[in-house]
């Protein structure tokens, strides 16, 4: 099985990257069948710009750019999306949000439309994400942010698609110990990336 994991960080020797390198190593680990890519939106230079053209293929005036079609066969050759950011402002980077914006168009990832009824059409997709903070996990329920980025990502973008969320983790904490941890952490997403089952509330959608 495959997966294509997305990461958006500009240094490459961040703790978001070493993330991204022990959950691709827990991911081959296992077995020899799975494989995986990484698309290193920062290093690869993706414009996460919305541009008039976007707009165009969200109206079906136009063809999708052959960039955009170029990530879409990414994420069709896998049967796994992993997205590993750090947490901006309660919530994914710009780079990461403009990557959705413009990959997931109307006709790819659903249909709707005038005189269309709309339709999931990533079911087939399960999407594992890996956020890193720098907050404490007491504050994150405290002030409902992680209901929040749970509601607008897991629930507004992916099942908006059809694309269950079969993982959705917060590795919080920056202290050396932290670090440690949240490495561990990773390897074993990524180990057990394939096994992980729908949720029920995914399971009853």
């Amino acid at each position: 099985m495959h997966a294509l994991i997305v990461v958006a960080h500009p240094d490459q020797d961040s703790l978001t990257h070493n993330i991204v390198r022990h959950l691709a190593e827990g991911i081959a680990q296992p077995n020899d069948d799975h494989s995986f890519e990484i698309a290193d939106l920062s290093a690869e230079g993706f414009s996460p710009e919305f541009t008039m053209t976007d707009l165009a293929v969200h109206r079906r005036d136009v063809p999708i750019p052959a960039d955009i079609a170029a990530e879409q066969k990414r994420i069709d050759r896998a049967e796994a999306l992993v997205l590993v950011f750090p947490v901006h402002w309660w919530s994914m980077p710009a780079l990461l949000k403009g990557w959705i914006d413009r990959v997931f168009s109307n006709g790819w990832a659903y249909d709707e439309g005038v005189g269309i009824k709309s339709v999931k059409k990533l079911r087939h997709l399960n999407v594992h994400l890996v956020g890193l903070g720098g907050a404490s996990a007491s504050t994150y329920e405290r002030r409902g942010y992680r209901d929040a980025m749970k509601t607008q990502i897991d629930h507004g973008i992916f099942d908006y698609c059809g694309a269950p969320v079969l993982t959705s983790e917060l590795l919080l904490g920056s202290e050396p110990a932290d670090v440690v941890r949240h490495l561990e952490a990773a390897h074993t997403i990524g180990r057990e990336l394939f096994n992980a089952r729908p949720a029920k509330e995914n399971q009853a959608a």
